[in-house]
């Protein structure tokens, strides 16, 4: 089969494809065909050595498609199901991967495959994000920032659904029209700040009365944490739930303190997801907003598998709205 290995850390032009046996299946396991991969922006680190792998390393934790073979004691799947996934066994950038069983999501009628490929990882987020890291209630004021990446057009859609008031940032025009058009209220364009972190919360308070929002939502990190903090009302909370810009540096929390008595959190989605019967719950949920028309799941961009590096190379410039998926 063909596959995408990184031999040792660098840029994009590091993601190589190669010829490799078939994988087996072993007990609990399950081999699949990938309809679709997900690509998600942690492969980016890992590639380039942010996030430290071992080497050969084939990147990809997310996908949909076929189950082809089953491993000895399996007996939830058959063979010819379609079934998505947030984490593969050999690495999903690949014409087949190998999953544990018990990982295996089951695509439910009316959710098409590579919709579905496009989903878990985005979606179990956004699904931690509105009832688990923080729980939205109507007419609540939410800020998010990144508001027409894959997250943030999932969870604008979802945030409305649910009544609260979704302000969103963005950096061009076009991105603007798609945060738009998925519900946000009020969108921020913060590629015309000079000092993002006193502009920011004043562009928010004035939005909000003076009062802030009751919560952020911020997966760009280090850019923008400063000005999401700025932007909450006394008691508000702030979900980092990402790093797009780079980490945070190190943070006082007596800062909470003196800005209202703020809390802060870090979730990461794998904790909200690590029990089978949440697992489930989610994935039912989330598959739900999809096949009753809640949201409206957008493919931003598709690559052929062999295009691995153009795609890293897209998502990390920031070329793409929506989800990017690989096709092999």
């Amino acid at each position: 089969m063909r596959a995408i290995e990184v031999a040792a850390a660098g840029g994009p032009e590091v993601l190589e494809l190669v010829e490799v046996p078939d994988p087996e299946p072993g007990p609990g396991q399950v081999l699949v065909r990938p309809a679709a991969i997900g690509l998600n922006f942690i492969e980016t680190y890992q590639r380039s050595g942010v996030y430290p792998v071992q080497h050969p390393f084939r990147p990809g934790g997310e996908g949909a498609g076929e189950v082809m073979q089953l491993g000895e004691g399996v007996t939830a799947l058959q063979v010819g199901d379609e079934v998505a996934w947030t984490s593969s066994v050999t690495g999903s950038y690949a014409d087949l991967a190998l999953l544990d069983a018990t990982q295996a999501l089951t695509i439910p009628e009316g959710l098409d495959v590579r919709t579905a490929a496009a989903l878990p990882l985005q979606g179990l987020t956004v699904s931690m994000l509105v009832d688990g890291a923080f729980h939205i209630e109507r007419g609540q004021d939410v800020l998010l920032t990144a508001g027409a990446g894959g997250v943030g057009l999932l969870l604008t859609q979802v945030a409305a659904h649910l009544g609260a008031r979704v302000i969103t940032t963005v950096s061009t025009a076009e991105k603007e029209s798609l945060s738009r058009a998925a519900g946000a209220s009020d969108v921020i364009r913060y590629d015309t700040f000079g000092d993002i972190t006193t502009e920011l919360p004043a562009a928010v308070r004035e939005l909000t009365g003076g009062a802030g929002v009751h919560v952020v939502y911020d997966g760009v990190g280090r850019a923008t944490f400063d000005g999401s903090l700025g932007s909450l009302r006394p008691r508000g909370t702030l979900v980092l739930f990402g790093g797009a810009s780079g980490p945070v540096p190190p943070f006082d929390p007596q800062r909470l303190n003196r800005a209202g008595s703020l809390f802060l959190t870090r979730p990461t989605m794998m904790h909200y997801v690590a029990d089978s019967g949440e697992r489930a719950a989610r994935w039912s949920q989330v598959s739900s907003w999809v096949t009753d028309g809640v949201v409206d799941l957008r493919v931003g961009a598709t690559f052929p598998l062999a295009e691995a590096a153009a795609a890293h190379r897209a998502l990390q410039g920031r070329q793409t709205t929506g989800k990017v998926l690989l096709l092999p």
